[in-house]
């Protein structure tokens, strides 16, 4: 394929992805405005420090290493 052909190539489907694009935004400017939508959070969201509690790992295995009462390979 000479570099032509790869230009010719590039171009086809850069003007298909454009006409994706505007499509998609036709419809998404056609969708209900009636639609409730989540309301987006803004901001960094805090992590306590303190510990977790322990009974929510109560019956976890250890990721890779099997259950804490049986010994891995």
């Amino acid at each position: 394929m000479s570099l032509q052909d790869d230009l010719t190539a590039v171009r086809r489907n850069l003007n298909e992805l454009v006409r994706s694009v505007e499509r998609l935004e036709q419809d998404i400017a056609r969708q209900s405005p009636a639609t409730p939508r989540a309301p987006r959070q803004e901001g960094m969201v805090q992590v306590p420090d303190t510990p977790y509690d322990s009974s929510l790992w109560k019956d976890a295995d250890d990721e890779g290493l099997g259950a804490r009462d049986r010994r891995a390979p």
